[in-house]
């Protein structure tokens, strides 16, 4: 079945494909010293391997397999196989997708190892695993020579966060194309909008602030049987060392932005939180809110708040205090730039542009199918790097640097872990977790 110019979404990509690198701009772009082994411009299908298939997953595969040019998906890895099987049917319902998931049941890979199986028989893989695990996927695929569109947050820690950019520089090296799933970056709506602030539209920017407020973060039952560290794994979102915590998770959406709109990273951070509902056995050791205040190389301050509480208002965006004007960003909302006397100096609403999860797999498959150069990795590491610096300080209770951040040899994410491996954290006599306290001398590690 051949692939139409409309996708399943009734969008039209061809409007948007040959202008969208060129929108996204050369910022996203590094240079290149080698050429790509997994895949030279020209050949036809590219195969694609997905490891980790939760939801996100499984749309990344619907947008992949919605770009320009023959795609299908041959191999699937997870550690649970319940989750491969519903990803697979989830795709097979799909219309127009079916026809290119080709996954016999051989390449249907189950376990904590089975990722090395499934990029072995592909082109271009797909990372949406936990983050915990995004570092020794990314580096086993670009060993292997694959092009990679990977989930943020990139790692959970910051040796996780070094392997990443250490492997990213290698991907440079071999020519191979990496997208990270931070979409801001590539939606027309936001593009326009850091365009405005990088022309100067409200002047020299004096401060920041961005909220990620949700309800609550899933829970899944316990089940019978399981070990402790199936319980983790299930319920990821809820641990630290799997999770990297709701800022690098959740918030990185929007603090990314204004790394975006700065072209540059925080110095230091401090800030409080803590938690306010999960105090139940179960729940793992993340905190449910935090508030977070960061300091840019040229003084200027962003305030950064988190929460994932149930019932309490919800809202995700950024906003932007400059001498001339003030700019707003609400996510999957509009944007809009203001004079300081409330003129109103621009707007957008997106309710007619492209997706731009599918715009991010229009440009990474249209950089590999042309080869041209694509990473991504610098940017999203330190981005991911900037949310972790922001648990650290409120985990410790400290005021914590960059280069103290990054350079951390605290190891969230054990190497070489197994099913039969034991949990990192482990659960208390009444079946809490412990949890970090600012400026506990407990000796609970602080991370």
């Amino acid at each position: 079945m051949k692939k139409t110019n409309q996708n399943i979404l009734g969008i039209s990509r061809r409007k948007f494909l040959g202008s969208s690198a060129a929108l996204i701009g050369g910022s996203l772009i590094s240079p290149l010293t080698t050429r790509a082994s997994a895949y030279v411009a020209g050949s036809d299908t590219l195969k694609v391997a997905l490891i980790g298939s939760g939801a996100r997953g499984t749309g990344a595969v619907r947008d992949a397999i919605q770009t320009e040019g023959p795609v299908e998906l041959v191999a699937m890895a997870d550690v649970f196989r319940d989750k491969i099987d519903t990803s697979y049917s989830n795709l097979m319902n799909l219309q127009g997708i079916s026809d290119y998931i080709k996954v016999p049941e051989e390449h249907k890979f189950v376990g904590l190892d089975a990722y090395k199986q499934a990029i072995d028989l592909a082109d271009v893989v797909i990372l949406a695993s936990p983050p915990a695990f995004r570092p020794f996927h990314f580096e086993y695929a670009v060993q292997a020579g694959k092009h990679v569109f990977m989930e943020k947050p990139v790692a959970a820690d910051a040796p996780g966060v070094r392997k990443v950019l250490a492997a990213g520089r290698e991907a440079d090296r071999k020519g191979l194309k990496v997208v990270v799933g931070l979409q801001n970056r590539y939606g027309i709506r936001q593009n326009e909008f850091v365009k405005r602030l990088h022309d100067g539209m409200i002047g020299d920017i004096t401060s920041a602030k961005c909220q990620y407020y949700i309800n609550e973060i899933n829970l899944v039952p316990r089940k019978e049987g399981q070990s402790e560290l199936e319980y983790q794994l299930s319920n990821w979102r809820h641990f630290c060392w799997l999770w990297a915590g709701s800022p690098a998770a959740l918030t990185i959406h929007v603090t990314d932005i204004i790394n975006w709109v700065k072209d540059d990273y925080p110095i230091r951070a401090f800030g409080t939180g803590g938690r306010a509902v999960l105090k139940e056995p179960g729940h793992g050791d993340i905190y449910d809110h935090f508030y977070i205040e960061y300091e840019y190389p040229d003084g200027m301050r962003l305030h950064s708040t988190t929460r994932h509480i149930p019932g309490a208002w919800v809202n995700r965006g950024c906003y932007f205090e400059g001498t001339k004007g003030r700019a707003n960003h609400a996510a999957w909302r509009d944007s809009d730039i203001k004079s300081r006397d409330g003129d109103e100096l621009w707007s957008y609403q997106d309710t007619n542009d492209p997706s731009p999860f599918q715009i991010e797999n229009d440009v990474l498959y249209k950089a590999i199918r042309e080869d041209k150069p694509h990473n991504d990795t610098e940017w999203g590491a330190k981005s991911t790097m900037t949310d972790i610096m922001g648990r650290m300080a409120v985990h410790s209770g400290g005021l914590i640097e960059w280069d103290e951040a990054l350079n951390s040899d605290v190891v969230l994410v054990p190497e070489n872990l197994t099913l039969d491996s034991e949990a990192p954290v482990q659960p208390l006599a009444d079946g809490t977790y412990p949890y970090p306290i600012p400026g506990s001398k407990t000796g609970i590690v602080i991370v």
